[in-house]
Formats: structure tokens, C-alpha cells, sequence
């Protein structure tokens, strides 16, 4: 006999709804808690904080009757192979599936924020490199690209992307994210998730909500930003995500909110999250986040006391292994919500088709196939950013000797970002080979520059190159990743010096940073013959500067985060209303030496006015943009248009401008493009003193210009909202359209 649950032709949440009312308590709470195998076992450092402290020996032989929710990692623990990690996840969803009376699979979740975190997966760059793209298209290319092979040997959920916006850089994870403005956050992180999804991998927005606006830049430490600094900055990209981009998961952070714990937030993860946003997916701790209500936070005193706390608040699924959910009783009712979200997804998957099966593992796995080495490859030109140039750069053919210095010039580390494989898992297998080909910068300018003399001595060089920035880790065991914040922005382990150094000694220096975050460059602003930054670039990252320093690439990657003058001042983002910029009032000076979106090119590129449609149109009209932009120099380049925002007077403080659209504008020497931007009145919306969002009447400016600095904007077009004011909410419009013809 088949049941309603076995019938796919039913809508899920029939099948779902079918399936729950045959379970028996144990079986509904089995579904929602995971188990990590081997992670009582990995050798060395932490993956997960307190990893080894809250790892327990599971038996699973007790635990699988009942079914079980999820498996933790089972590419990303440790070094396998991937055809014999595809059989042997096979072979465990097999065992999974002969123990219970349903035959239900697990849902297998990996990391995948920098590519598929398995051995000899390609390596991506760090999504900080995918904001220095400003190209959505090309990161949901990668993310499905990502999905299709994760897919492919079995894993059904991913846990990214990083949604959370950079507040203050120091913050060990600003590698992770993707910027310092909403917008950009916003689109690029949708686009991610529109393209894992496509592949049939479950996206996971993280880190909900606030994570990034710890005090201090400390990771965990508490977050007592505002209500309207919240609404206004770091959920926009959340709420993106879900309503346009469909993401089916959410992840709560580790910090607390103003004294309430994320995962005790039942306000944040069920009255906006579902009740407002609509989202209808499963909420997903995170690692360990259900038992630090306990032992971190002490909201109580017991595992079972944590898991009732954050089932009751709106967390489904307890990651990454069994340890509060599976402590004793629970609610009913709240047990019965979270299981009927996670069999839903389960039956979206296909995991509840009578014909399941785990995919079949009878050849060779090639995770790192050409055309994701391509994609990477792509990813990488497009995210180097030419900060500054007096001449240095491209080199010449009269460049015929080059000394290339710095502790990352031959070391791949300043490629890689903590949630590389390289970097996450196998700085404890030391024994084990990288597994994917990661070039350094030095055997990369040998390839790309055959001709040329490479050297370790300035002495008689045409040129210096010095390679300088991070070495990524977790929990202090790098300069940077989750777990190594930074007491201020000055360069670590005294590489300072060693750019010092190379100045004084005549020759014409190109610093280039390899770093996961940005680091104050004020000291040698004027001294060095070009500059170059890029942020964890990936496998293809060092080929990719090498390219921008040979001519072969023309840069067009722009900053995703300032680059601040001094080391100290910080935080500081350019999201800032008057008196967060310089002012007579305070000896600090925050003025960044790059601004949010800068960065420079080998050619030039004329604007010609730009035309409005109508200057004057209504708080729920919109208006159109169009902007001839023409490439004047002898070279093929890509232009990247920004448009600002700036409100002259609201109800609050507001920032003096703000990113609300862009355009990459491709142009072969002497072409020229039209760009439209089709602006909503929306986007001028922003929280008003009784924290309604609103759009209000009068007078706006919208600035489009190459950075958000003053001194950037090509042009400045004064519009005029009229009719009255409007309350918006989530219904209202996100985003400006973008049309290059």
C-alpha cells in the first residue's frame, strides 16, 4: 500500500504533514539534530569553537532506528578521496535508511563558501573577492557550478553564503563577507543563492542576524547596535536573500542582540523571519549555537533547558551533532512545527521518493574540473583591484629583472581563506598533499613572464614586488578567519617593516597585498610605484595578479570594504552620516585612503551627462537613469558604474550617501555602452524615529560616480519625491534594474 507521504505527485507539505502524523515522538525529534562522525577524532586544532570539548562518542547503532535529520560534514572532516567519500556517504545513507521503519535518508550538509570544502574540490575566491567583483552574475555561475558538484556525490545542503556586513574590519570574518554596503551584500549574496539552489543544494543564509557588529571586532562578543542600524544595514541583505533569491535555510548566529541570544531570538527567527518575510524554510543552529545558550550565554542551566529555548524561538535543526535536542522531553508542538519544516524540505529534495538513492559511485570524482578552474580563473582577474599606479604598472617590455620579496611570494597561504580545505582542514594533515594545483605569485610571474629574471635581491632589479597580507586560520591559528580578529589595521607580524625596507632601497616598488582583510596603507601612499589588493583570490588568484602586473589582465575589481589611512580609528565604513566623517569635533580623522568602491584601470573612460526620465515622480513612482559611458583609451576595459544615494534631509540621521546600484560596462577601445538604472522611490526608504520604514516626500540626489567618496561623483542629479509619505514593508521594492545596451 502506498501512502500519501510516497506519492510525489502530492504537494510536499501534504506529504510532510502525512509522514509527521505517523511518526512517534522520537522519530519527529530524531529528525532534528544531525551527527558529526570523526569529529571526536580529527588531530590538531578546532573546526567548530569547542569542537573537541562538546564532541561526544555517538552511538549510532541506538540513535538510527528512530531516523535521523542530518549529516554533518562528511567531505569536509578530514582528507578522503571523493569517489571513496561519495561511496562511503552511499554506504552510511544505506545503513541510515535499513535502520528505520520509513527507510528515510539523512539530509548531508558541507561548507561550501569558497567552493566545495572537500579534498581536491576547486578552490573559489573568499566571498570578499566576489564583492571586489561587483558582479552577481558571474558568483551565481560559480555558486551553481559549486551546487552541481556537491550534488553530484551526494550532499543536499550548503552553508553559505555569509550575509552578514562588514562593520568593523578588524573582525577575523570579514574574509567571510562580502562587504561593507547592504546593496552590494544584498545582490551578490542572492545571487549565490540563486545559483547553489538551481543546482538542488539548499542555500544557508548566515550569520542571522548582527554577527559581524560585535563589539570590539571579537568574535562571539555581544552586538548592541540599534534598532534602525539593524533594520537599515544588516538585514536588507537577509531579506533579500529570502524574498527574491527563495533561500530554503537560515542559520542563527552566535552572538546576542542586545542581551537576547539569536538563538533564543524567537522575534528575529519566527515574527520577521517567517511571519513578515514569509520565509518558509528551516532555521539551522549553529555549530554548537544550541548548547552555548547554556554554557556561554546562560540563559539556563541544562541542554534540554538550551534545546527548549530555541525550539520555542524558531531553531529546527540542532547542528552539528545531537547534544540538547536529544536531551529529554520537549514540547510537543514545537517538535511537531520544527519536524513538519524539516520533512518538507526533506520532500523537496526527493529524499521521500520511494525511487531514492544516493548517487551512484562506480568511477572517478573530478571536483576540480576545467571549467571550474576557468570559473575561478574569471572570478580572480575580475576581483584584483588596481588601488593606486604612478607608473609601475603593467610592466614593460624593458623590464627584464624583477625581485619578488615578501613572506607570501612563494607561499600559497595568502591565496587561501579559512574555509579553504587547505587552510580549514589540512593545517592538522600536514602529510597530505594540497590536493588541488595552487600556484604561488612567484611561480605564476615566472609563467606568465618567461623572459624575465626573477630574483630574491632588490640590488640591480628594474622593479620590486612585494607580497605582503594574511595567512588564514581558525581560533588564532592565522592573521586571519574566524577566530583571529585584530587588535588594530596595521600590517601583521611586522611586514610593515619589511615594505619599509624595500622602499629605501631605490628601486621602484609594487606592494601587493594577498590578505582577507583590508589593512592600513597611509604610510607608503606616496612612495610606491602601483599598488595592488587582492582578498584570498583562490587557486587561480596568483595567475590572476600575475596577469594584472604583466598588462595580459586590465583590473576592473573595485573595493568592497575602505581602505583606511591609519591603522586605529576603526569602525569606520563609509555608511556614515556628517558627523561620522572628519570634522572639527574630534582629532580623528576616519577619512579612508580608498574609498568604498575605488580602484583604477590600464585605459580611461569618458561619461557623458546623464539623462533623467522624470526628475519628479511619486513616493511610489520610479524614475530611469541613462548614462553613455565611452572607453577613450587604446585598450580593452570594463568600466564599473556606481549609484549613490544621498537624502539632504530625513527624519534621522542618515548616511551621506548610499550604494543603490552598479554596472559592469565591458567595452572593447573606443566603444561606448548605455547604461539604464531604473531607480524605485523604495530606495530611498529607511526607518523612521517610530521604526516604520518609510519613503517620504522631497528632495533626493542621485550620484553616480566611479567610488562612494565626494570627490568621485562624475554627476549628481537632483530628483524630487512627491505625494505622501509611505509606509513600506516587505512587499516594497529591493533593487534598482540595470540594463547596458
Amino acid at each position: 500500500m502506498t501512502h500519501l507521504w510516497q506519492d510525489p505527485a502530492l504537494p510536499a507539505g501534504v506529504r510532510a504533514a502525512d509522514l509527521l502524523a505517523r511518526m512517534t515522538p522520537s522519530e519527529r525529534t530524531a529528525q532534528l539534530y544531525s551527527v558529526w562522525p570523526g569529529s571526536n577524532e580529527t588531530p590538531g586544532g578546532d573546526m567548530a569553537p569547542l569542537q573537541h570539548a562538546l564532541s561526544e562518542d555517538i552511538d549510532l547503532a541506538a540513535l538510527l532506528p528512530d531516523g535521523l535529520g542530518q549529516l554533518t560534514r562528511p567531505f569536509g572532516t578530514r582528507p578522503v578521496e571523493p569517489a571513496e567519500g561519495a561511496a562511503r556517504l552511499a554506504s552510511l545513507q544505506e545503513r541510515i535508511r535499513s535502520a528505520n521503519r520509513f527507510r528515510l535518508p539523512a539530509l548531508a550538509h558541507e561548507e561550501c563558501l569558497t567552493g566545495f570544502t572537500a579534498w581536491r574540490a576547486t578552490v573559489f575566491p573568499t566571498p570578499l573577492a566576489w564583492g571586489a567583483t561587483f558582479d552577481p552574475a558571474l558568483v551565481k555561475e560559480m555558486a551553481s557550478a559549486i551546487g552541481a558538484s556537491m550534488r553530484s556525490v551526494g550532499i543536499h545542503q550548503g552553508l553559505a553564503p555569509v550575509l552578514d556586513v562588514v562593520r568593523d574590519p578588524r573582525w577575523g570574518r570579514t574574509e567571510e563577507s562580502i562587504g561593507e554596503d547592504p546593496y552590494l551584500v544584498a545582490t551578490v549574496g542572492t545571487a549565490y543563492v540563486q545559483g547553489l539552489q538551481s543546482a538542488g543544494v539548499v542555500a544557508t543564509l548566515k550569520h542571522f542576524a548582527g554577527y559581524s557588529a560585535s563589539r570590539g571586532a571579537r568574535n562571539h562578543a555581544p552586538v548592541s547596535i540599534g534598532p534602525r542600524e539593524l533594520a537599515d544595514v544588516i538585514l536588507p541583505p537577509f531579506e533579500m536573500a529570502v524574498r527574491e533569491g527563495g533561500a530554503r535555510s537560515v542559520m542563527a548566529a552566535y552572538n546576542d542582540l542586545d542581551g537576547l541570544p539569536a538563538h533564543a531570538h524567537h522575534q528575529l527567527l519566527t515574527q520577521l523571519l517567517r511571519e513578515e518575510w514569509g520565509f518558509a524554510g528551516t532555521v539551522v543552529a549553529d555549530y554548537f549555537g544550541v548548547s552555548f545558550l547554556e554554557s556561554a550565554h546562560g540563559l539556563t542551566d541544562s541542554p534540554a533547558g538550551a534545546a527548549a529555548l530555541a525550539l520555542a524561538a524558531g531553531v529546527d535543526v540542532e547542528l552539528p551533532a545531537v547534544r540538547c535536542y536529544g536531551a529529554g522531553p520537549l514540547d510537543e508542538e514545537t517538535v511537531d512545527r520544527a519536524a513538519l519544516r524539516v520533512l518538507t524540505q526533506k520532500c523537496e529534495l526527493g529524499l521521500l521518493d520511494p525511487d531514492w538513492a544516493p548517487p551512484a559511485a562506480d568511477g572517478p570524482v573530478d571536483l576540480d574540473p576545467p571549467h571550474m578552474r576557468a570559473l575561478a580563473r574569471q572570478l580572480a582577474e575580475e576581483s584584483v583591484v588596481l588601488l593606486a599606479n604612478d607608473g609601475g604598472l603593467p610592466f614593460g617590455p624593458e623590464t627584464r629583472r624583477i625581485a619578488v620579496l615578501g613572506p607570501l611570494a612563494d607561499d600559497p597561504a595568502g591565496l587561501l581563506g579559512c574555509y579553504t580545505f587547505p587552510r580549514h582542514v589540512l593545517l592538522d594533515h600536514p602529510e597530505v598533499p594540497m590536493g588541488v594545483a595552487v600556484p604561488t605569485l612567484l611561480e605564476a610571474l615566472r609563467a606568465e613572464m618567461p623572459g624575465v629574471e626573477f630574483t630574491d635581491d632588490a640590488v640591480g632589479a628594474d622593479v620590486c614586488v612585494i607580497a605582503v597580507g594574511d595567512r588564514s586560520g581558525l581560533f588564532g591559528r592565522g592573521t586571519s578567519g574566524e577566530g583571529c580578529d585584530a587588535a588594530d589595521l596595521e600590517l601583521p607580524d611586522g611586514q610593515g617593516e619589511l615594505v619599509d625596507e624595500a622602499l629605501t632601497s631605490g628601486t621602484p616598488v609594487v606592494l601587493v597585498l594577498l590578505s582577507g582583510r583590508p589593512y592600513a596603507l597611509g604610510r607608503w601612499a606616496d612612495r610606491c610605484a602601483a599598488v595592488v589588493q587582492t582578498f584570498f583570490a583562490g587557486q587561480e588568484g596568483a595567475p590572476a595578479v600575475a596577469g594584472v602586473l604583466s598588462g595580459r589582465v586590465n583590473p576592473s575589481g573595485r573595493l568592497p570594504v575602505s581602505v583606511p589611512r591609519d591603522p586605529a580609528g576603526q569602525p569606520w565604513t563609509y555608511l556614515a552620516p556628517p558627523l561620522g566623517r572628519r570634522g572639527e569635533a574630534s582629532t580623528l580623522d576616519p577619512t579612508p585612503l580608498y574609498p568604498f568602491g575605488h580602484g583604477t584601470s590600464y585605459t580611461s573612460y569618458a561619461w557623458l551627462p546623464p539623462v533623467a526620465d522624470d526628475r519628479v515622480f511619486a513616493t511610489d513612482g520610479e524614475t530611469t537613469l541613462r548614462l553613455t559611458v565611452r572607453n577613450t583609451g587604446e585598450r580593452a576595459g570594463t568600466e564599473v558604474v556606481q549609484l549613490y544615494l544621498h537624502d539632504p534631509v530625513g527624519k534621522v540621521a542618515r548616511p551621506v550617501a548610499r550604494l543603490v546600484g552598479f554596472a559592469r560596462v565591458p567595452l572593447e577601445a573606443g566603444a561606448s555602452a548605455e547604461v539604464h538604472f531604473t531607480v524605485p522611490a523604495d530606495l530611498a526608504a529607511y526607518t523612521g524615529p517610530d521604526g516604520q520604514r518609510i519613503v517620504e516626500p522631497g528632495e533626493l540626489e542621485l550620484r553616480l560616480g566611479v567610488s562612494s567618496a565626494d570627490d568621485d561623483v562624475r554627476y549628481a542629479v537632483p530628483v524630487t519625491l512627491t505625494g505622501p509619505e509611505r509606509a513600506v514593508g516587505p512587499g516594497r521594492r529591493m533593487r534598482c534594474e540595470v540594463r547596458v545596451k
